[in-house]
């Protein structure tokens, strides 16, 4: 393997990252051609369309992770159970062009005999070890569906998932909520977010504290341009109140820059200390994975 091309694609974006031998970065591209918005039977010429003279030299290997793998994506590759590594998830590649195009599975983990998936922060989860020199630790990816990630001895021992940002958007759009809330969501206004984080940790449920975003306005006590940034908190708040988290605990969290930034301000107020990475993690995995795969394997289609 000459150069990797890494590739993040998603439900609603396609990223990538040709990455030379050593896991250096030479170039990247991001389009809005998310897996909505493939027919079935094109994700072959849209890659192609985006990637192919990426993938023209010689030598050039893909590794494709996120919902490309699903059901409704290019080609399905199927969950990997926990507990999880490098091995495990080489092993169960699924290969679009044998020894030259691969889609990593996703992970599948269980909780009282109810099923848990993830598609995609798995290889985050990777990166993030690498890049911090990390081989046990709880990490969150924050996002439409929230991960919280319990890792040991550099494998991913099981994990949970939070609707945060389903949820936020629900109440944000479509809820009685959305009446006392303006179009757009502005600037984040940092002391409406605490604020909101404080009474989801001090209070029962999201669905009781939710209300006070309509109580709040209804008696002018909250201005409507500070409540996109207060619900935000209250959702976000909540996530954090049913983790079992110790005075003093480590927390790796992997995301956008805003959405980490948020995250760390709601887990200070637990007491809880943040090591933060960015998108660069995605890359940094599908790189170590890259160096996983044995040749034997190159073979399976």
């Amino acid at each position: 393997m000459k150069q990797l091309l890494a590739v993040d694609w998603g439900t609603s974006s396609l990223r990538g990252a040709l990455l030379d031998s050593q896991g250096r970065v030479l170039k990247e591209r991001s389009f809005a051609r998310g897996i909505l918005s493939v027919a079935p039977g094109n994700f072959a010429s849209v890659f192609d369309d985006c990637f192919g003279h990426w993938m023209a030299p010689a030598g050039t290997f893909c590794l494709i992770s996120g919902m490309a793998g699903s059901k409704q994506g290019w080609l399905e590759a199927h969950y990997c159970a926990c507990p999880a590594g490098f091995d495990e998830v080489a092993s169960q590649l699924a290969w679009v062009k044998a020894g030259r195009i691969a889609i990593v599975p996703g992970l599948s983990c269980e909780h009282e005999g109810i099923p848990d998936v993830m598609r995609g922060e798995e290889t985050q989860v990777f990166g993030a070890l690498q890049l911090l020199g990390l081989q046990d630790g709880l990490l969150v990816l924050p996002g439409t569906h929230s991960k919280w990630v319990h890792v040991r001895g550099g494998r991913i021992d099981n994990f949970s998932t939070s609707m945060t940002g389903e949820f936020y958007a629900l109440l944000r759009q479509q809820s009685l909520l959305a009446r006392s809330l303006p179009e757009a969501d502005g600037e984040v206004d940092w002391a409406a977010f605490d604020e909101g984080v404080a009474l989801a940790l001090r209070g029962s449920s999201l669905l009781q504290t939710a209300f006070s975003v309509r109580t709040l306005s209804l008696f002018g006590r909250m201005a409507a341009s500070r409540l996109p940034s207060y619900l935000s908190g209250l959702v976000i708040g909540e996530e954090i109140r049913t983790q079992p988290l110790d005075t003093g605990a480590q927390v790796v969290v992997v995301g956008s820059e805003l959405l980490t930034e948020r995250y760390q301000r709601a887990l200070a107020q637990r007491r809880t200390s943040v090591q933060a990475v960015g998108a660069e993690a995605s890359w940094r995995g599908l790189w170590a994975l890259a160096q996983t795969i044995h040749p034997s394997w190159d073979k399976q289609a």
